[in-house]
């Protein structure tokens, strides 16, 4: 049988989190049209700008569908996890989640991350605490999500086998 440390990474334990750590994903991801309208329409977001075609035609906000704000956000967050939650013992929270920056149909989102603090468990010795800052930017730059995630993350320590 192999051990589930074997199947995660080595490098994003507890231990690895430093305060002022920045990081660029490896993966972006182009928001199709069927992840706006299946998400949209199964949480009942009956908001014009996602489901009417024409209702933005000639707006500031620009023709086409507006991309549901939960779907840019969880793109960013599951696009940083790889790097920052492969380790996770539990999601603990997410805070200050602004959308900064309408996202549309074919949009191609890229993750980035802050470490912004790193802290004991106060339950488990086995875990410790990280609060990230995740942002999402467009195929143009523009910072279109950010959010801060509060993490549980497994300490190398206790988790893999020597």
């Amino acid at each position: 049988m192999t051990a589930p440390s074997a199947l995660t990474g080595s490098n994003n334990y507890f231990e690895d989190f430093t305060v002022g750590q920045r990081m660029r994903h490896a993966r972006s991801a182009t928001v199709d049209e069927v992840e706006n309208n299946y998400i949209s329409k199964q949480v009942m977001n009956t908001a014009q700008s996602h489901w009417n075609e024409e209702y933005l035609a000639g707006s500031p906000l620009g023709d086409g569908r507006l991309v549901f704000g939960l779907i840019t956000g969880s793109m960013t967050v599951g696009l940083a996890s790889q790097d920052t939650a492969e380790n996770a013992l539990s999601e603990l929270g997410l805070n200050a989640v602004r959308f900064k920056k309408p996202v549309h149909h074919g949009d191609t989102i890229t993750a980035y991350t802050e470490v912004l603090e790193t802290a004991d468990s106060p339950d488990r010795d086995d875990a410790g605490i990280v609060r990230f800052k995740h942002w999402g930017r467009n195929q143009h730059g523009d910072v279109v999500c950010e959010l801060e995630r509060l993490v549980l993350i497994k300490r190398r320590s206790h988790w893999t086998q020597p």
